[in-house]
């Protein structure tokens, strides 16, 4: 029987790549990858030759019945996005739930999700908390800054270099500048760091010091 398989990589150091990972996709029929250059080092670099097609954002939503089609004709299909887990703010959730209204098996193997070790990272408390991924750029970015304010769960953001020290400002401006925050950047690779202090103090840091490369922040939730 078909099967479509969520397969995390590495969100950094190749060695964290799993074996059950690559045995997959050197037996899948098809890998879908978010940029075929990306993974193709990847995929070079494990002596998995297994054939390649582009999946990303700006096609996956006319690809996604052809894709069906082929699964229920018995192909076996795995799924890999750039870095870390399919689905988890990259493309995948289309696809996967169009398996399940299908009656197609689906199979997530476990593996890298770059917001777990920053979570970790933190040191703030972990039993309890909610990922928000990236917020909205401009429409209801206010309106969701002020719902988050007043969550007193650990929240999880993903960032880009270039719009961090935008995004702490406005933590500053509606978390208060004193509410703990921990960035972390780079995970797992060479020059990874993790940066905590109070909002204003880590603006300050990044304002001083532009950052580069993936980044996660971890914002504590508000006191009780």
């Amino acid at each position: 029987m078909s099967k479509l398989y969520i397969v995390p990589t590495p969100i950094g150091n190749l060695k964290d790549m799993t074996f059950r990972a690559i045995e997959v996709l050197n037996a899948a029929d098809l890998i879908l990858a978010e940029d075929t250059r990306t993974s193709g080092k990847l995929l070079k670099h494990y002596q998995i030759t297994t054939q390649m097609q582009s999946h990303h954002m700006h096609n996956e939503h006319k690809t996604v019945d052809s894709l069906i089609q082929k699964l229920k004709a018995g192909t076996t299909i795995a799924i890999i996005s750039d870095a870390g887990t399919p689905a988890i703010s990259d493309p995948g959730f289309l696809l996967t739930r169009a398996c399940v209204e299908h009656d197609i098996e689906v199979d997530c193997l476990p593996g890298a999700t770059a917001f777990v070790p920053a979570l970790v990272n933190s040191g703030f408390p972990n039993d309890k908390f909610i990922f928000e991924g990236f917020l909205p750029v401009k429409k209801g970015r206010q309106t969701r800054l002020k719902l988050l304010a007043e969550e007193t769960r650990t929240i999880i953001f993903y960032e880009s270099p270039h719009k961090l020290n935008k995004t702490l400002g406005h933590f500053c401006e509606y978390f208060g500048e004193d509410r703990p925050v921990s960035v972390s950047r780079e995970l797992t690779k060479l020059y990874e760091e993790t940066i905590r202090g109070k909002a204003k103090q880590v603006l300050e840091h990044y304002t001083n010091k532009p950052p580069k490369g993936e980044i996660v922040i971890v914002v504590a939730g508000k006191s009780k």
